[in-house]
C-alpha cells in the first residue's frame, strides 16, 4: 500500500520521485542486487493505492515471510509492504490481473476537514447521492469508453467492461466504487467528474449512454483531482495472498445506494 501525495505515480520517470523507483532502491538494497518491479497498474501523481501488487525476481536467500519487515525498514513512512509471497513463473502484475477495483472519494460538507486533504475531494455544494448512483449505473457493462479517458498511452481499443459501479454515502464521505477489466488513462476520474455534473444538473444520467456512444471528451465531465482515488481491489488468475481474492472471486452487482 502506499500514499501518493509525494510521488509522481507508480512508473519511474527521469525527472521526478515515483513509487517504483523508491521501491527498487530500498529493496536492492536488501537484497543485494539490482532489481526490477512490474506493477499492476500506472497509477497517476498523487493518487494512493490501499492495495497495490508488484512481483520481481530476486536471487536472495531472505524467506518470504521475512521480507516485508526487511523491505520497510529502508522505505519511507508512505510506502507499505504488507505481504512477500512466492509465484509461479509466469506471473505478472500486470498483464494476470483479471480486475481491478478504484475508489474515489469525496468530502461533501460546506466546511473542509484537514484530515481529508489529499486524500478526498472537498467538495462543498451538497451533492445527491441518489442522483450520482442513477449517473454511476449508465457506465455498468461493455462500451467504448473514448468519451471518459484524457490522451494519454495508446491503447488498440478503447472498449472496457464495468462490472460495477456504486455510490455510497456515510456522512459527509461520499465513495464512488468502480471495478473493471481495465481502464483508460485518467478514466476513473472522468467517470466521477461526470457523476458529479449530473448531480449538479449539467447533465441528466440517462444522457450519459448518448455521451458514451458520441465518444465526444469534451460532452463528459471534468478530470477530478488525483488526491481522492485509489486503488482499492485487484483479482488475479491464481492466489498472491490478498484478502481481496477471497473476498470475491467475482465483482460484486451494484447495489442500491446508502
Amino acid at each position: 500500500m502506499y500514499v501518493g501525495t509525494a510521488y509522481h505515480g507508480w512508473q519511474i520517470q527521469k525527472n521526478a520521485v515515483t513509487v517504483q523507483e523508491t521501491l527498487q532502491q530500498a529493496v536492492s538494497k536488501v537484497v543485494k542486487h539490482p532489481v526490477h518491479f512490474t506493477g499492476a497498474g500506472r497509477t497517476d501523481a498523487g493518487v494512493h493505492a490501499r492495495v497495490y501488487i508488484a512481483n520481481f525476481r530476486t536471487t536472495s536467500t531472505i524467506p518470504c515471510d521475512r521480507m516485508p519487515l526487511a523491505f520497510n525498514a529502508r522505505l519511507p513512512d508512505d510506502i507499505v509492504i504488507v505481504s512477500a509471497r512466492e509465484v509461479s513463473e509466469g506471473f505478472n502484475a500486470i498483464l494476470s490481473c483479471r480486475k481491478k477495483e478504484y475508489t474515489y472519494q469525496v468530502y461533501n460538507s460546506r466546511i473542509r476537514n484537514a484530515f481529508y486533504v489529499d486524500r478526498a475531494y472537498f467538495y462543498p455544494k451538497h451533492l445527491d447521492e441518489g442522483i450520482m448512483a442513477d449517473a454511476a449505473q449508465q457506465f455498468v457493462g461493455t462500451h467504448d469508453f473514448a468519451a471518459v479517458r484524457d490522451v494519454g498511452t495508446n491503447v488498440r481499443s478503447t472498449v472496457r467492461t464495468v462490472y460495477y459501479f456504486n455510490v455510497k454515502r456515510e456522512g459527509d464521505l461520499i465513495t464512488l466504487k468502480v471495478c473493471a477489466n481495465g481502464f483508460l488513462y485518467n478514466m476513473v476520474r472522468i467517470m466521477a467528474g461526470t457523476v458529479l455534473y449530473a448531480a449538479e444538473g449539467k447533465l441528466t444520467p440517462e444522457g450519459i449512454g448518448e455521451i458514451l456512444l458520441r465518444g465526444n471528451r469534451v460532452e463528459a465531465g471534468p478530470t477530478v483531482p488525483p488526491g481522492g482515488l485509489y486503488m482499492t481491489k485487484l483479482w488475479y488468475k491464481e492466489p498472491v495472498g490478498l484478502e481481496t481474492d477471497r473476498e470475491a472471486e467475482e465483482p460484486e452487482r451494484s447495489s442500491s445506494p446508502a
